[in-house]
């Protein structure tokens, strides 16, 4: 096994972005949702590796481009609203492994740091706007 690295560059942005999600892609609870909802994985890839590379190294080109909150809202919409906590602990479960098992380091903790937050943010603002739709 390959000895854990420091995330410096998009490089390593995007070893962690597309093992992530092909752990995602066949997880039984996972799987089904992103599967249906993303049409064309390598410009999704090359989009999250955008955002993640602006969020961990305050870089590329995704500075400025990203609003998850209501790219997420419409994902529970598409899905019926059957989004549930199970979905984000199960990627932030994901999230982890993926990190401790290829990354160490600063960067990397803070990976971890700021999914562990945004999870949080992104399942309230789906459920506030399920009750702003009621």
């Amino acid at each position: 096994m390959e000895t854990a690295q420091e995330i410096n560059s998009r490089v390593e942005v995007s070893v962690l972005v597309k093992t992530f999600y092909g752990k995602v892609r066949t997880n039984p609870i996972l799987g089904p949702v992103f599967n249906g909802i993303v049409e064309d994985w390598d410009s999704h890839l090359e989009r999250l590796t955008d955002f993640w590379e602006m969020v961990l190294l305050h870089s590329g080109p995704g500075a400025g481009k990203f609003s998850p909150v209501p790219v997420h809202k419409e994902v529970d919409v598409k899905m019926d609203h059957q989004i549930q906590e199970v979905h984000f602990n199960t990627w932030l479960t994901l999230w982890f492994e993926t990190i401790d098992m290829l990354f160490k380091g600063e960067v990397a903790e803070y990976a971890k740091q700021h999914a562990h937050k945004m999870g949080h943010i992104l399942f309230f603002k789906i459920m506030e706007g399920r009750k702003n739709q009621a």
